[in-house]
């Protein structure tokens, strides 16, 4: 081979590598974070964050209803983002130091201009985790508390964790899926469920199984709680699972798991039939869908050590073929360390503005569409 010929190869792998560099780190981004407008300043003058919430980790959100407002869940008033097993308290968030469960609301709607307008759910929760909104305006949410968690409280008295609640949304408890404090993989206990989902027909789809090692399988009842079946396990292969960490059904009827633990999200029937199985959303922790058939995934644990070659981030793709089309990377990620900084939970408004809960960074963000 000539000398010519030789760099002519060399140009030509070079620029075959480098697309392929470009293709998996050049999704475009385009959204931006806002802030809200100072009281009185006007619109040209910025103001603080989005919404004025209270203090403590804002975890799992899911716009109303009217499409506009939002609900979110903030796991009280801890300020500690460092987990149980470090010494920390995330993971017990809504405990005292007695291990009684502290006088806080933890569900909060939130208006537009990000006030809020109504708040409810003190003294229910450990660890308040999945939230989901039916379409009904009914509200769901799971106490994700880990047995040891739930064992910690029940040294103090307090019977609380393996649960689902449903609300109205005036707060009033309406049905209550498991037994506080009684774990179990039965049709009427769970171990830490992560989220639950509603069908339209409002079949209900718990998934139970945020602890890599627990349940991992989903519930399915009727709109009156009667149990129907469940499927799945722990494990790697398709229809097994490791720390389900949300659930989702988009408009074709799908039921769609984020398998965290195994880096990828599996899609089912609602009769539990595996239908695919989806690895490049990165890590999911949240899962969420808009009325263009986009679908919205929050990865909060990509780095080298959990995820290697992927980023923290909100990668946002096609519903129809699976393809990723966009990416909001999380700037508080170090991908040589484990962070678990940025969004778990993700929801979109019928302007196509984004919301994301970040529970250890204590962030509430609002994306918007630029271009």
């Amino acid at each position: 081979m000539s000398n010519e010929r030789r760099i002519r190869v060399i140009m030509a792998a070079l620029l075959v590598t480098s697309t392929v560099v470009f293709a998996q780190s050049g999704l475009p981004n385009p959204y931006r974070p806002v802030k809200g407008l100072a009281d009185g300043g006007g619109p040209f003058i910025p103001g603080g964050e989005w919404a004025s919430r209270p203090a403590g980790p804002p975890a799992s959100v899911y716009m109303d209803a009217d499409g506009e407002s939002l609900w979110a869940v903030i796991r009280c008033d801890e300020t500690s983002p460092a987990p149980v097993a470090s010494g920390g308290r995330f993971g017990i968030d809504c405990l005292g130091p007695d291990n009684k469960i502290k006088n806080i609301d933890t569900i909060f709607k939130f208006d537009p201009k990000g006030k809020v307008v109504k708040s409810f759910g003190r003294g229910m929760f450990i660890w308040p985790h999945g939230l989901h909104v039916d379409r009904e305006g009914n509200l769901w949410v799971t106490d994700g508390a880990s047995a040891q968690a739930v064992d910690m409280a029940a040294k103090a008295g307090v019977r609380a964790g393996h649960q689902a609640f449903k609300f109205s949304p005036d707060g009033k408890l309406l049905m209550t899926l498991g037994e506080a404090g009684v774990a179990g993989n039965d049709p009427s206990h769970f171990t830490s469920p992560s989220a639950v989902a509603v069908a339209a027909n409002g079949d209900i789809f718990v998934a139970d199984g945020h602890e890599v090692n627990g349940n991992n399988r989903v519930v399915k009842f009727t709109k009156d709680g009667k149990f129907i079946k469940a499927w799945g396990k722990t494990g790697y292969a398709p229809g097994e699972f490791r720390s389900m960490h949300g659930i989702a059904i988009d408009s074709r009827g799908r039921v769609f798991i984020a398998d965290r633990g195994n880096n990828r999200i599996q899609l089912f029937d609602q009769e539990g039939k595996h239908l695919s199985t989806w690895t490049q959303f990165g890590t999911p922790s949240g899962i969420a869908f808009d009325d263009k058939d986009q679908i919205y995934v929050a990865d909060s644990e990509s780095d080298g050590v959990n995820n290697p070659g992927w980023e923290q981030g909100i990668r946002i793709g096609d519903l129809r073929t699976g393809f990723v089309t966009a990416f909001i990377l999380d700037p508080g990620g170090d991908p040589r360390t484990q962070t678990g900084s940025g969004a778990e939970f993700v929801a979109v408004d019928k302007h196509g503005s984004i919301f994301a809960g970040e529970p250890r960074p204590h962030v509430l963000q609002k994306y918007v569409k630029v271009r």
